[in-house]
């Protein structure tokens, strides 16, 4: 579904993705980890044919992403944003009918069919009870399942999230990512970026970790986080505490007294 072969990616001479590889199938939830900087936000832009000027190749159901028009993109990726901030006096069923945009003709207006389309996809992240409220009066889980949903209603299988649990409290934070999970589960591709490992080991069937731009650890949590990793990437000393409720990231605390 989704296969990357020795992507590279620079910003005039600032090189920030260097020969990153990956191959994803559907039923997959693969967090993207890395401190700011790493290379995150350019892979995502790269996939969904933003930035075209890579070397290497990615390729969307085995069609390399410079040879496909915008709407035929739009098929295959969809993106969700960390903040619905841009939609300010929108219902939410108005919202999520801006993602089926590609079934229409450029003057066209969502009809039956779309809206349709729409009520699905709330139905889809159980948000249709909140179909006519506005958008900017939801709360931050409540707008990022909306958001979800609007990428749903795209009908496109592979989902990229720019870190879907940002600015949500840890309630929220499990809420949103158990409905993303379930979306796994019934077939959807999906990559999202986080700075929580801890979440990731949650929730993440993959990891890939960037540093400098390149692949530093790819595989089953479990297997690639160690402390060794997560202070290459952030900095930071930790310890991996195994319990019966699974296994906790603590961070090593200096001795302040």
């Amino acid at each position: 579904m989704l296969n990357i072969g020795g992507l590279s990616y620079s910003y005039g001479t600032a090189p920030v993705l260097r020969e990153v590889s990956l191959s994803a199938e559907a039923g997959q939830m693969i967090a993207i980890l890395g401190a700011n900087g790493a290379g995150k936000t350019t892979l995502f832009r790269c996939i969904l044919g933003l930035l075209r000027g890579y070397t290497g190749r990615i390729e969307l159901d085995g069609r390399e992403v410079r040879t496909l028009s915008p709407r035929q993109l739009a098929g295959l990726a969809s993106y969700i944003p960390q903040s619905g901030a841009a939609f300010p006096g929108y219902s939410v069923l108005s919202l999520v009918e801006m993602g089926t945009a590609r079934q229409l003709s450029p003057l066209a207006t969502p009809g039956e069919t779309q809206r349709r389309g729409a009520w699905a996809a709330l139905e889809q992240v159980g948000m249709e009870n909140f179909a006519l409220r506005r958008f900017d009066r939801l709360s931050g889980g409540e707008q990022q399942l909306v958001l979800i949903a609007r990428a749903l209603a795209q009908q496109s299988e592979i989902l990229l999230m720019d870190e879907p649990t940002a600015h949500l409290d840890y309630g929220n934070s499990i809420h949103v990512l158990s409905q993303i999970r379930s979306l796994a589960k019934a077939g959807y591709l999906i990559l999202f970026s986080t700075h929580d490992p801890q979440l990731t080991l949650q929730f993440a069937h993959s990891v890939l970790a960037l540093s400098g731009g390149r692949i530093v650890a790819l595989g089953p949590p479990k297997e690639v986080l160690t402390a060794a990793l997560l202070n290459q990437l952030y900095g930071v000393r930790v310890r991996l505490l195994d319990t019966v409720a699974g296994r906790f990231i603590a961070p090593e605390q200096e001795d302040l007294t």
